[in-house]
């Protein structure tokens, strides 16, 4: 039962971003900026590579103990769904908990009606109200969920895209976005050997780095970019003393170019950092919890502890009025 698609236009200014961001001495562009159709495809493509392990794994995690999330919150919850992507492991989730709606949110408006669509025709009997915006910023979920009980589902590690700092912030917020009595159901990866991280991020196909090479291809398309993206290599590195990956486009020679007029030039080995994908134990999991006013119930792992799923109440007692 597929509901139109809600359009938040406050996703922020791919332009101004841009210029912004390559104004600044390390060069640098927020990377909710990579979800374009194609970027969002791409990605999609790297979930299924074999170097990359987190969706694989976190699909057999919620397999095993979809029981135990569905017993501890209880059916009939709207499932909010925050970066939804191709909602590939969703449908797991709504059968298992027995959810009376569904709220995919992406700010890629195009990638997000497709698989709201192909997702309606496996559960035509679930309400599925998709919204397309960033969730960073704040948002108003759909009419159709208002007083509904919710249960947030953020998988994938995507808050390890987030700094500390950045990510109690917007875990707060979607304390704020689910309300009173909630639950979240949060996907993280764990820290482990440096080998394994870095062949997830760089692998032997290049869909990582063509991931992060459209970045440059999209600011061509969409800003009246002139950059020549064979001056750029893909680099992906862990950083072990911040514990987090890093995503750069480090510049294979001297270049210069232009965006929306404005002229940009970089040095050989200068970078553009476009992202960061933090790993985390499962002690920081929880303090990250605790510091944005949710409380750590439980939290299930892979046999090799390389991913986690956890599931955590909104704490309302630490919510001010």
């Amino acid at each position: 039962m597929l509901h139109l698609a809600v359009r938040d236009d406050d996703d922020g200014d791919f332009g101004e971003a841009v210029l912004a961001g390559l104004a600044q001495p390390q060069k640098t562009i927020p990377a909710r900026f990579f979800y374009d159709t194609i970027g969002s495809e791409l990605f999609e493509k790297i979930t299924a590579l074999p170097e990359y392990y987190p969706t694989r794994t976190e699909v057999g995690i919620l397999t095993a103990n979809g029981a135990a999330v569905a017993a501890a919150v209880g059916p009939g919850r709207a499932v909010i769904e925050f970066g939804s992507g191709s909602s590939a492991k969703t449908p797991l989730l709504l059968r298992t908990v027995a959810a009376s709606a569904y709220v995919p949110i992406d700010i890629s408006a195009e990638f997000l009606d497709m698989a709201a669509a192909d997702l309606a025709r496996k559960l035509p009997e679930l309400p599925v109200f998709p919204l397309a915006a960033d969730f960073t910023r704040p948002l108003k979920l759909p009419a159709g969920i208002v007083g509904r009980p919710k249960l947030g589902f953020f998988p994938g590690s995507t808050l390890g895209n987030l700094a500390p700092a950045a990510a109690i912030d917007l875990l707060r917020a979607f304390s704020d976005t689910l309300g009173e009595g909630s639950w979240l159901v949060i996907g993280l990866d764990l820290r482990k050997d440096s080998a394994t991280l870095e062949a997830a991020y760089n692998d032997a196909a290049g869909v990582t780095a063509a991931f992060n090479l459209n970045l440059l291809h999209r600011i061509n398309r969409e800003l009246d970019g002139t950059i020549d993206v064979a001056d750029f290599a893909h680099w992906a590195p862990f950083n072990a003393d911040l514990g987090r990956i890093e995503m750069h486009l480090r510049a294979v020679r001297d270049t210069s170019f232009t965006v929306l007029g404005t002229p940009i030039m970089m040095a050989a080995g200068e970078t553009i950092h476009t992202e960061n994908s933090y790993k985390w134990t499962l002690d920081e999991a929880r303090l990250l919890a605790r510091a944005a006013g949710w409380d750590p119930v439980d939290a299930w792992t892979d046999d090799a502890a390389r991913f986690a799923l956890h599931l955590w109440r909104r704490d309302d007692g630490a919510i001010e009025p």
